[in-house]
């Protein structure tokens, strides 16, 4: 193979391994899985759910992981996907922009019991010392909402019974 072609797919597969970081979150996530969530993120993460209604930036994989499961775990469930992911990859370096539909449900709730959420991921991602793509920062930028939002909070009230 010459330099140029060993570069196109190493392209390809950086690019299939920074898709896979986000499959595993969605997947993750949605089977409460919280042990691969953490193999998506660096120890340093930053993580921007503000146009969710997240209140400031969270720093730190494991106070991003309390706060997921501080609002996934007590709804019923929950179904992430992603699509047109668009990859940027400079090195050891890259940014994944993906469209996002979210679907939340609790069962119990007073009216009602779905929440959907459209938007668009951007996902910055680094290349560890053994290889692995993993997100240090992502944030959500939610673009349509319907439903019960409410949910969330009664999701969470669920909790802390």
């Amino acid at each position: 193979m010459t330099d140029t072609t060993e570069a196109k797919v190493q392209l390809l597969l950086d690019r299939e391994d920074i898709s896979q970081v986000l499959y595993r979150y969605a997947t993750a996530i949605d089977t409460r899985d919280w042990d691969l969530l953490a193999t998506c993120f660096t120890d340093d993460l930053e993580a921007d759910f503000r146009s969710f209604g997240g209140r400031e930036v969270v720093k730190g994989k494991a106070q991003w992981l309390e706060a997921i499961k501080g609002t996934i775990q007590g709804l019923d469930a929950t179904q992430h996907l992603t699509a047109n992911h668009v990859h940027t990859v400079d090195g050891e370096s890259a940014t994944l922009v993906a469209y996002l539909q979210a679907l939340h449900r609790l069962d119990t709730a007073r009216s009602d019991p779905e929440y959907t959420v459209g938007g668009y991921y951007t996902c910055d991602m680094l290349r560890g010392d053994d290889g692995q793509w993993r997100m240090c920062r992502y944030a959500l930028a939610v673009t349509w909402h319907r439903g019960n939002r409410d949910i969330l909070r009664q999701a969470q009230r669920r909790l802390s019974k």
